[in-house]
């Protein structure tokens, strides 16, 4: 009997042992191979990163997937619609090395459009993306068609998943208000809201390049002037380098030249 009981022992042992190294393989296989040639492919910011830093932000990206559930309504989820998604949540924090999103728990994948009542058919669809909050707190709903086109060559200055993200870490120190004070040195934040409504001003005067969504509020101008600063880098600091700078600060990024400087 004792024999016996030594070889069922052993050959649980062994089959964890298996299955582990399985898992691992599939794991080294799915990232490096799978999601490295779509990051490769379709995301601008990681391309410009040396192979240090290409492995460091795959390592996130994986950690992210693992520590966030995805899932779609009226669409499956396809490995673009992962690396795509934790590329908007790892882009803003690379700066950040220890930063987990700790304000999100889901992401709901809609397949185009959705209105306020969260229907993707019909009228009055005409949002992109959102931040829940009440009983849709730690939830984050997007549009596979603007997610697709914010990783795409026609996006100009527009990101919506970096959009989202951004109000994410705007949100993380207990207001959205587009000062992200966990981020952001005391004696920035007077400059940077005079900066800001400077540049509001001139949106409502029809003489700046940036989005007029980010009229809406400061949080939509910090999370629209996000998108132009990590997908439009050179022509934000050649049209806007003050705003550039100040930006730089907040997200401990250079991503014109490709570099954080990781101050988190």
């Amino acid at each position: 009997m004792s024999l016996l009981i030594t070889i069922v022992v052993f050959a649980g042992i062994a089959w964890l042992w298996f299955r582990s190294r399985h898992h691992n393989a599939v794991q080294e296989e799915k990232t490096p191979g799978t999601y490295r040639a779509i990051l490769s492919e379709k995301v601008t910011y990681y391309q410009k990163l040396t192979e240090v830093d290409k492995a460091k932000f795959e390592k996130r990206m994986d950690e992210f997937l693992a520590d966030v559930h995805i899932e779609g309504v009226g669409t499956e989820i396809t490995d673009v619609d992962r690396v795509l998604i934790a590329s908007g949540a790892i882009i803003p924090i690379f700066g950040f090395p220890d930063w987990k999103y700790k304000n999100l728990t889901n992401i709901i994948l809609y397949p185009d459009t959705f209105d306020q009542e969260f229907q993707f058919e019909g009228e009055n669809r005409n949002i992109l993306g959102m931040v829940g909050s009440g009983y849709m707190n730690g939830q984050m709903l997007l549009s596979r068609a603007a997610l697709l086109k914010g990783f795409s060559g026609s996006a100009g200055e527009g990101n919506t998943a970096i959009h989202e993200f951004v109000h994410l870490l705007d949100k993380s120190d207990g207001d959205t208000d587009g000062i992200p004070t966990n981020f952001m040195e005391r004696a920035y934040v007077v400059p940077w809201l005079k900066m800001m409504h400077q540049e509001m001003h001139r949106i409502a005067a029809g003489k700046s390049d940036f989005n007029p969504y980010g009229l809406t509020n400061e949080a939509e101008f910090l999370a629209v002037a996000a998108e132009y600063f990590f997908e439009k880098p050179d022509q934000l600091k050649h049209k806007h380098p003050e705003l550039y700078e100040a930006l730089s600060k907040v997200f401990g990024q250079d991503p014109a030249t490709g570099t954080a400087f990781e101050i988190g």
